[in-house]
C-alpha cells in the first residue's frame, strides 16, 4: 500500500506499508526513482530507518509496531531513539495526537515487553520515572494506525529538523 503525504510547496514523500511473501511487513519512506531535491536528512531517510510490523505476542489478530523516535544527528543522519519514559515518548509525539490514534478502536500503547517491572502506560498521567520502549499494539485489519505512527515517529521530526515543519513548542 502506498500512502502519501503532502505538504504545501513540497515535494511530495511516499509512505509504503510492504507486505512481503514471506509474511513480514514494514513501513517506510519510499525514495522514489527520481529523487526531488530535499535536504539531506530527508534524503537520508528515504529506504532506511524502516518500522517493522510483527504479529503481537498476546492477543490474537493484533500488531506492533515498536514506538521509536528519529533524530537527525550532527553528519545529517537519521538514527533512532529507542527507549522513553511515557511522558519523554508523549512528547516527542504529542501528546494529544498519541490519545487521539490510542483512542481508536482496539490501539493500545504499552511497555514493549510485558514484563512486572515496568510501569502501566498511562496517557492521562504519562510517568517520567522509567525510560522503557514502547510499543504501539493495533487489530491486524487496521491499516491507518501503523501508517500514522510511522509519520508521527520517524517522518515528523525529520521534517521538523529540517524546516519543513514548526518545531513542537510543548
Amino acid at each position: 500500500m502506498e500512502w502519501e503525504l503532502r505538504l504545501s510547496g513540497r515535494p511530495l514523500l511516499t509512505v509504503h506499508d510492504t507486505r512481503w511473501n514471506n509474511g513480514e511487513r514494514d513501513i517506510v519512506l519510499y525514495k522514489p526513482v527520481v529523487v526531488p531535491e530535499i535536504p539531506a536528512p530527508l534524503s537520508n531517510l528515504h529506504n532506511r530507518l524502516r518500522s517493522g510490523i510483527t504479529a503481537a505476542a498476546h492477543g490474537a489478530g493484533r500488531l506492533r509496531l515498536m514506538a521509536w523516535v528519529t533524530w537527525v544527528d550532527s553528519l545529517g543522519r537519521p538514527r533512532v531513539k529507542k527507549t522513553f519514559t511515557t511522558l519523554g515518548l508523549a512528547a516527542e509525539f504529542g501528546l494529544e495526537r498519541l490519545r487521539e490514534l490510542t483512542a481508536r478502536g482496539d490501539v493500545t500503547l504499552e511497555p514493549r515487553d510485558d514484563r512486572p517491572d515496568l510501569p502501566d502506560v498511562d496517557l492521562g498521567r504519562p510517568q517520567d520515572a522509567v525510560s522503557f520502549e514502547h510499543a504501539l499494539f493495533f487489530p491486524a485489519d487496521d491499516d491507518e494506525t501503523p501508517v500514522i505512527a510511522f509519520i508521527h515517529l520517524k517522518v515528523l521530526p525529520v521534517l521538523r529538523h529540517v524546516g519543513w515543519m514548526p518545531r513542537r513548542t510543548s
